[in-house]
């Protein structure tokens, strides 16, 4: 999913989006079905991570959660984060991307259309979820070292028995 696929699920949402110049510490906010994103975010890439953050806002958070000091808001913001990285970077297409003969993090980074830090972070959150690794179709996906083990189908022999 590039940019442009993202924004079009957007606006098929009814949500409108606006680019202003904001505190450089601010990528993006989401309220009342308006998605604003910093305009000093320096590229298409680092874009789409932060609209799908705040995509993840109109499906998971309620209320203002502006104030971060709050724990109730945190945990908001976690969870449209998690939204993300599921929209952006699913298990699937990390598996799909070994079929591609993709060999580290910065070739799927740009195999997925996100930034290494997203990919990163998305990492550490599925290995906090899952756990060192998790069966995906006939793949195991391994978080550390990130790699993909490949399932074969193994035929069985008898084994013959000393003594006859």
């Amino acid at each position: 999913m590039n940019y442009e696929q993202l924004e079009e699920e957007v606006y098929q949402h009814d949500i409108e989006i606006y680019e202003r110049y904001m505190a450089p510490r601010i990528k993006g906010l989401y309220s009342d079905n308006i998605i604003q994103l910093n305009k000093r975010i320096k590229t298409l890439r680092e874009k789409k991570c932060v609209l799908a953050e705040e995509f993840g806002h109109y499906h998971t958070s309620v209320g203002d959660i502006l104030d971060q000091s709050n724990s109730i808001n945190r945990k908001q913001e976690l969870i449209a984060r998690r939204w993300a990285y599921n929209k952006l970077v699913p298990l699937s297409k990390i598996v799909a991307a070994y079929d591609q003969y993709l060999t580290n993090s910065y070739e799927l980074a740009n195999y997925l259309d996100v930034t290494e830090e997203f990919l990163d972070d998305a990492l550490k959150w599925y290995k906090s979820k899952y756990g060192l690794y998790i069966l995906v179709d006939d793949y195991t996906l391994c978080f550390e070292p990130l790699g993909i083990l490949e399932k074969f189908d193994w035929i069985e022999t008898p084994v013959k028995q000393l003594g006859t």
